[in-house]
């Protein structure tokens, strides 16, 4: 039988769960802004329909609440690693489309993509504590950029890859903060928060 947790490692936890709780809730409203300012920049329909992006899990899920908190931790991250390389690449694209003409935009990008890569490392701070490891830590370094680039976009795929993007984006951060209260939950059986690992 596994060793209870710690209350310090219990508390620590929480506050971990919390604080990242906070960093998805700006974040959605941060990404609920840019996404007006983007469609009206891009002049595209804010209906459009878009096709699913490649590379990011989707953030709806079968089965949600049947999920072990290690497999919500490491969904989310993977989502967010995927995030990271998008928003690089939409940000350089979007430099090459507007130069100075839309700094404005490129800013909001630019602010959202440091809080995406911001709450990755929050993500891998709280699988360090469940001394899990993190997942593709040793190829990092090779990995930057993330995946190969996908194939030449023409202009008008570029934007709608971008709205794409940043629709999901915010679907994820509605999801994180479900997942990361559903970790700070306290255990029934113990009283301290549950092990990462443990179902629901």
């Amino acid at each position: 039988m596994a060793a209870a947790e710690s209350p310090s490692a219990a508390l620590r936890r929480r506050d971990l769960c919390s604080r990242g709780i906070r960093l998805a809730g700006k974040m959605r409203a941060d990404v609920a802004d840019l996404l007006d300012a983007y469609v009206e920049q891009q002049g595209l329909d804010a209906s459009a329909s878009v096709a699913a992006v490649e590379g990011v899990p989707l953030a709806a899920v079968e089965r949600w609440d049947e999920q072990t908190g290690t497999q919500r931790l490491l969904e989310n991250l993977a989502a967010y690693r995927a995030f990271r390389a998008l928003l690089a690449q939409m940000l350089e694209e979007q430099r090459e489309q507007l130069g100075e003409a839309d700094a404005g935009l490129g800013r909001a990008l630019a602010a959202v993509l440091l809080q995406v890569s911001a709450f990755a490392y929050h993500l891998e701070e709280l699988l360090r504590l469940e001394s899990r490891g993190i997942p593709g830590e040793e190829e990092e370094e090779e990995e930057e950029d993330g995946p190969p680039p996908p194939p030449r976009l023409s202009l008008f795929e570029q934007k709608l890859r971008g709205l794409g993007v940043l629709r999901e984006l915010a679907q994820w951060a509605v999801r994180s903060v479900r997942d990361l209260r559903q970790l700070a939950k306290p255990s029934p059986a113990t009283g301290a928060a549950p092990g990462l690992a443990e179902s629901p």
